[in-house]
């Protein structure tokens, strides 16, 4: 018999939102995990020695030795050796202090977003963490698309394949970017032990490939003398030199990348047996063994490689359309090692390219829906991952045919992307460094909050496509974000509901009747206030004096939040008007969560009065909108209707 194609649709729809819990239908959703903490369903992992993890952000750091030497030598040349020193002492004097910082801050993975958003509240704050995400999703982006081309050219390149392949690099990259789709859309599992064999193949291969090119230096003593030769006729004495090279480092920032992937895979690092979530020490320690073993290794790839590839390749092979550019390490293993082994190390460097697009890709699906869906600013179906992962491959496709596949013309913009996260994470330090009343600690990192703004701004100047394709994701994020809470503005959004034992006796008592509650906002608070709201009330609705009320008053706390748990508290106020009290961001959502947890918890349908509010309908929807308040009845009503699709369970709303 086939299958229906409605039967299909079910099916695929249930694929795709695999791992979605979605809020049911007229009741409150349960309560959500903290945030950074997995899921309820997923059984607790008991982590990975910190220098296994390493590996795992090391795809992604140390992949860039794919590209990195070539564009410092694009962007440096002669030069190139002494600007990596440069970036070498900004690394290590300057990323790594911030990013060690910003683990103990930040242990649960969020990295320097999160930091700076806990200093925020309101619109600016999310709009300022839109903006942080649009040069986050820049960077992990452009990871896909960079990685995914570098590693086409190595392809390409390849003497046994460049008859073959020849003008074919559009197309694999394509190819490469899908596939990386495809692996994430069936599930991506042992990511670590994958990373440790290709980050520990391919660093020994180029401790080969180095040792190799530092023995042809050492017995060809005249490509040292001719470099040196050159440099001084071009920049004259050192001091020149020292000053160009400042001036030039921010063109090499791409070997800055890995610090914020270093935090991200912060909550995989095995902690001590003590640890508990509020302090991890034994994983905070672990992950600042992982920053500063990294930062050290690839310090010590970044200086030797960029020179003995600046002494060894001739700057014409490093120009677009030469043997060396965007593969100047694997253009050193088969001049110097053979065919053989230049083709192990270009399948080595194209499998560590690829997982660093791995890397990138569980990177935006770890970001992107910890906080778009909270905020509102994303369809409910963005928490779940084949979806997203959709959309982040389709993206990838655009960006990669916009730059053609282009090494160099993509690597403006990931310097952009990493650069702005460095000085998120840097200012964020300083402000918890001036917090806690460190003021030695305040200064060091205002000063490297300064160097990487220098950066930051010298890398757009010179380079401005990374932060227009940067304000393109801004952009769009902030226009999807938008309409998405537009159209989830009537969502119920609470994910529990918590009553406090007098909140609780209130409803169980007025359960033996019709459970009647009365929205107010609060005013005066006197004894007038509600004898004349409870008349007014009896008189609008033709109500007897024998029915008893019970007041709901919602303070509006920051209207920006989408996504809460509802607490709710009774008092009694002059010895006869009973009250339940609530704090909430939006005062319809609030109090429909309330009476559909009344509702299930009594089993009768409960009554609730409003009074018709004033002014014109649009602006009263647009206070809501930004404010939580506004046409409350209506929105009050409409949110029941959404969350409640049987009218006969669906609790009463009068307004008077």
């Amino acid at each position: 018999m086939a299958t229906s194609p409605l039967t299909r649709t079910g099916r695929l729809r249930a694929w795709m939102l695999e791992g979605l819990s979605d809020m049911g239908k007229g009741r409150t959703a349960a309560p959500a995990p903290p945030e950074g903490a997995a899921p309820a369903s997923t059984p607790e992992h008991k982590g990975q020695p910190w220098w296994r993890v390493m590996c795992l952000t090391g795809v992604d750091y140390f992949s860039t030795l794919g590209y990195q030497p070539g564009i410092a030598a694009l962007a440096a040349g002669l030069l190139s050796p002494v600007a990596t020193v440069v970036l070498v002492v900004v690394t290590l004097a300057g990323a790594l202090p911030v990013y060690r910082r910003v683990a103990e801050e930040s242990h649960r993975g969020e990295g320097s977003i999160a930091m700076l958003e806990r200093l925020l509240s309101f619109w600016k704050g999310k709009l300022f963490v839109l903006t942080l995400l649009g040069f986050a999703a820049t960077d992990f982006l452009i990871t896909i698309t960079l990685s995914a081309a570098d590693a086409s050219t190595h392809l390409v390149e390849n003497p046994h394949l460049s008859e073959a392949l020849h003008d074919k690099q559009m197309l694999i990259t394509l190819v490469l970017v899908a596939l990386l789709g495809a692996v994430f859309l069936k599930g991506f599992l042992e990511a670590i032990g994958v990373a440790v064999a290709l980050v520990g193949i391919y660093l020994a291969l180029n401790v080969v490939v180095v040792l190799t090119g530092l023995w042809h230096v050492l017995t060809e003593g005249h490509v040292v003398t001719d470099w040196s030769t050159a440099l001084t006729a071009e920049h004259g004495n050192v001091f020149v030199m020292i000053g160009v090279a400042l001036l030039v480092f921010p063109k090499l920032a791409l070997g800055l990348s890995g610090f914020e992937t270093g935090v991200a895979v912060m909550p995989h690092v095995k902690g001590d047996p003590d640890d508990t979530e509020e302090k991890p020490a034994g994983r905070i320690r672990g992950t600042k063994k992982l920053l500063t073993t990294a930062a050290l290794i690839m310090s010590v790839f970044l200086i030797s490689t960029s020179f003995i590839t600046t002494v060894l390749i001739p700057q014409q092979e490093f120009e677009s359309g030469g043997q060396a550019n965007g593969r100047a390490l694997a253009y050193l293993a088969h001049e110097y090692l053979g065919n053989t082994f230049g083709t192990v190390y270009d399948v080595s460097t194209i499998a560590i390219l690829w997982f660093a697009g791995a890397s990138a890709m569980a990177g935006l699906l770890n970001l992107m829906p910890r906080y778009l869906p909270r905020y509102g600013m994303a369809p409910h179906w963005a928490r779940a991952v084949r979806p997203m992962v959709i959309v982040f491959t389709l993206v990838a496709f655009l960006v990669t045919w916009i730059f053609d596949a282009d090494v160099d013309a993509q690597g403006g913009a990931y310097a952009t992307g990493v650069l702005v996260l460095i000085c998120s994470a840097a200012i964020a330090v300083t402000i918890a460094a001036r917090k806690a009343r460190q003021r030695g600690w305040t200064i060091g990192f205002a000063v490297i909050s300064a160097v990487f703004l220098y950066t930051t701004v010298v890398n757009v100047i010179e380079r401005p496509d990374g932060v227009k394709i940067g304000a393109c994701f801004i952009a769009g994020i902030i226009l999807v974000s938008l309409l998405s809470r537009l159209g989830r503005a009537f969502e119920l959004r609470v994910t529990h509901v918590e009553l406090d034992d007098l909140a609780e006796r209130f409803i169980r008592d007025i359960a033996n009747r019709t459970p009647r509650f009365v929205a107010n906002e609060p005013d005066r608070r006197d004894k007038a206030e509600y004898r004349e709201k409870i008349e007014q009330i009896r008189a609008d609705n033709d109500l007897p004096t024998t029915e008893d009320f019970v007041f709901v008053e919602v303070t509006i706390t920051d209207p920006s939040e989408f996504e809460a748990g509802l607490t709710v508290r009774g008092e009694v106020l002059h010895d006869r008007y009973r009250v339940l009290t609530v704090e909430s961001s939006s005062v319809p959502n609030a109090l429909g969560a309330l009476l559909l947890h009344a509702r299930d918890l009594t089993g009768v349908r409960p009554h609730i009065y409003f009074e018709w509010t004033e002014g014109n309908p649009f602006a009263n929807f647009l206070r809501f909108f930004l404010f939580g308040q506004g046409e409350v009845a209506p929105v009050t009503r409409e949110v029941l209707r959404e969350a409640e699709p049987d009218r006969a369970r669906r609790p009463y709303v009068h307004v008077g």
